[in-house]
């Protein structure tokens, strides 16, 4: 597929596309006009990245853990410094906080909602 298709398949920019190929989290084909061609994978890997940059990872973070969210799994950290390692953590347990602090918002609404449901069939002329 072309980068228009990408793009309108996974709700990136075309611009935004291209700055992934520069830091090196995608990698299209190139075909003999130049133009760049990507495969079904593509599309699930610019979801998982677009995931990981609204969770507030930066993209060379991302860049060095993409390859654990491939199956089957390659993982090859030679340059996993301390510091590194260190950030991870604290990434992850950040997005811990987050899912933990959306699963509350969740489920308030969850219950707000069946409270005015209740209340709604409740008040029905039909009754309950």
């Amino acid at each position: 597929m072309r980068i228009g298709e990408l793009s309108e398949r996974t709700g990136t920019s075309r611009r935004l596309l291209r700055y992934y190929e520069e830091q090196g989290l995608i990698l299209p084909l190139r075909c003999a006009n130049g133009y760049r061609a990507y495969d079904e994978r593509n599309v699930d890997r610019v979801l998982q990245i677009r995931g990981l940059l609204d969770a507030g990872l930066p993209t060379r973070i991302i860049k060095q853990i993409l390859p654990c969210l491939d199956k089957p799994r390659v993982i090859h950290f030679s340059d996993a410094t301390p510091e590194m390692l260190a950030t991870l953590e604290h990434e992850r347990d950040r997005m811990t906080e987050r899912i933990a602090f959306l699963i509350r918002n969740r489920d308030a609404i969850a219950e707000y909602l069946a409270v005015v449901r209740d209340n709604r069939d409740n008040n029905s002329p039909e009754g309950p």
